[in-house]
């Protein structure tokens, strides 16, 4: 992508702010949770990826991705994953139809991920077939259906959410579809503030919460705000410290500690180290930086990284958390960076 000259990048960044400020403020209306799940969907959005939401039923995760979609004034539409879901309930069908004159002709229509936010709501109560009809929206931005290539309209983004905690009836995403998630968010229970903030609304009428917001951007305005977030500067440090955490996670490198070694079976893949990179862009954006800094890499670095890691037994049985391994890892890699 070109590179902006200094005085459009100047005027891009002051907009940029402006715009990113009114969005937080926008969402806050109908989302009452924390603020850390809504820049770490934000920075996905921004950054060109897929977020995976975990959380317990009830915590906000459909009105979250619909305050997104509806202050950017973006497409949305919502799936709820079931057992007996297939792939051309996601995807679309063709149909046979006849014109007025009487010729008949097969014509394709379009399943709802024809959209700009999906909610793909339980994605692992789905049976396998159902959630790899993703697998090429998610990576190429198109859906072919009997030879055909459909373009999705950009931007497209896939909010999946799952309860980490029950697992009856459902089939786990395998490694190589929860590699094609840009970042893992976890939605914990909200506090006693934010859950009085969350009554006092209820109070105005069961449905206070889920308004449509004023759009403060729209697809273009978000296009925008990914080109700027390509402009976001790397310093080589930086870049090597992404890089010597990706070879930490593995247990057969030198960098790797003693928990990494014990707990996990194969570390990340080059695409965590991507995802890890632009996420930190993103989340510069968001912050008002035009460099990326420690913090970013710090906070963006369990999302992108802990699905991707694939634990042994001990690990899974009575080992730290994936979130806790990424940031063995990641001041493993620090030590190194500063030793």
């Amino acid at each position: 992508m070109p590179q902006l000259d200094q005085q459009r990048l100047e005027a891009e960044w002051e907009r940029a702010q402006a715009d990113v400020q009114r969005l937080r403020q926008t969402i806050a209306r109908a989302y009452l949770g924390g603020s850390e799940v809504v820049e770490q969907l934000t920075a996905g959005l921004l950054a060109g990826g897929h977020v995976l939401i975990e959380g317990v039923p009830g915590l906000g995760k459909t009105t979250l991705a619909r305050s997104l979609a509806s202050a950017l004034s973006l497409h949305f539409q919502r799936i709820q994953f079931t057992p007996d879901l297939m792939p051309a309930d996601v995807l679309g069908v063709r149909m046979l139809v006849e014109d007025e004159n009487g010729v008949r002709r097969f014509e394709f229509q379009p399943g709802p991920i024809f959209c700009q936010i999906l909610l793909a709501d339980e994605i692992n109560r789905a049976s396998p077939r159902t959630q790899s009809a993703l697998l090429e929206a998610m990576q190429e931005g198109q859906v072919t259906m009997h030879g055909t290539r459909y373009a999705l309209a950009e931007p497209f983004l896939v909010v999946a959410t799952q309860n980490p905690i029950e697992m009856e009836g459902t089939y786990p995403l395998p490694e190589a579809q929860l590699d094609r998630f840009m970042l893992r968010v976890q939605m914990h229970s909200p506090t006693q503030a934010e859950l009085e903030a969350v009554l006092r609304a209820t109070l105005v009428g069961p449905k206070a919460l889920d308004r449509e917001l004023e759009p403060v951007l729209d697809a273009k305005g978000v296009l925008r705000l990914r080109e700027l977030a390509s402009q976001i500067t790397v310093a080589s440090p930086v870049l090597s410290w992404i890089a010597r955490t990706i070879c930490a996670t593995r247990p057969d490198d030198r960098l790797a500690p003693e928990s990494i070694r014990r707990c996990v079976r194969l570390g990340a893949s080059p695409r965590g180290a991507q995802s890890l990179l632009w996420a930190a862009r993103a989340r510069a954006l968001l912050h008002g930086r035009m460099h990326v800094a420690d913090e970013d890499v710090m906070h963006c670095a369990a999302p992108a990284l802990g699905h991707r890691l694939c634990l042994t037994y001990e690990g899974l049985a009575s080992g730290p958390k994936p979130d806790q391994l990424v940031q063995d890892a990641l001041q493993a890699a620090r030590a190194e960076r500063t030793g």
